[in-house]
């Protein structure tokens, strides 16, 4: 048997027919898997919801100390008593006992009747006690670590020593003490900043950031 051989345009063209059939298997599988694959480019990786159920957090350039009392009746029957303050406002700043005058570390807050007491800030309870000249007596230290306050002459304490208090938080009511006795139904509150007391007047309504500034 003669061997035949193909002529050279009869190769080329075989080869040619292999090579677009191949390309053409290949853009078939190529398409069919665009179509079941996602476009990468519209993909939400972050679901809205967890954006949108995420809470604020309260930072010290946005919180600010609050009054120790929400009974808008209750007014201020004495002041701290600052010694670069004017006289008229010292004189308002004396305590009268046992025939003696005492300058007030404190402010006192009168209401007619018992009113409840809260916390100025949030924080945790250092002590709790029955004093025997200032009443029932509760201290707190505030979560930013420079403010202790103190709240005196208390009818009734709600809290124990070791509890942590948001702020604003009910911790009493006002009552009566033996050294400022003839004031009755009040409250005494005193603020130590990094360990000094100060006049709460000037640390009521302002933020934590700009006191620790100042």
């Amino acid at each position: 048997m003669k061997k035949r051989k193909l002529k050279r345009f009869a190769v080329v063209g075989i080869y040619l027919s292999v090579f677009l059939t191949v390309a053409g298997a290949t853009f078939l599988v190529s398409q069919s898997l665009q179509e079941k694959e996602p476009n990468q480019e519209v993909v939400d990786y972050v679901d809205d919801s967890i954006i949108q159920e995420e809470l604020p957090v309260v930072s010290e350039e946005t919180l600010k100390m609050i009054h120790p009392f929400t009974d808008t009746r209750v007014t201020t029957a004495k002041y701290f008593y600052d010694y670069q303050g004017e006289k008229e406002t010292q004189e308002k700043a004396i305590i009268y006992h046992e025939d003696t005058y005492i300058q007030n570390s404190g402010m006192d807050f009168k209401g007619d009747d018992a009113f409840d007491v809260v916390a100025v800030l949030g924080g945790t309870v250092l002590d709790v006690r029955d004093d025997e000249l200032m009443g029932k007596t509760v201290e707190i230290k505030h979560d930013n670590g420079a403010y202790i306050s103190v709240y005196q002459s208390l009818s009734e304490v709600n809290v124990k020593k070791g509890d942590t208090l948001s702020q604003g938080q009910v911790i009493g009511k006002s009552g009566e003490n033996m050294i400022d006795k003839e004031m009755g139904n009040h409250l005494h509150f005193e603020l130590y900043q990094d360990g000094v007391i100060v006049d709460p007047a000037k640390h009521f309504d302002q933020t934590v950031q700009e006191k620790k500034a100042s």
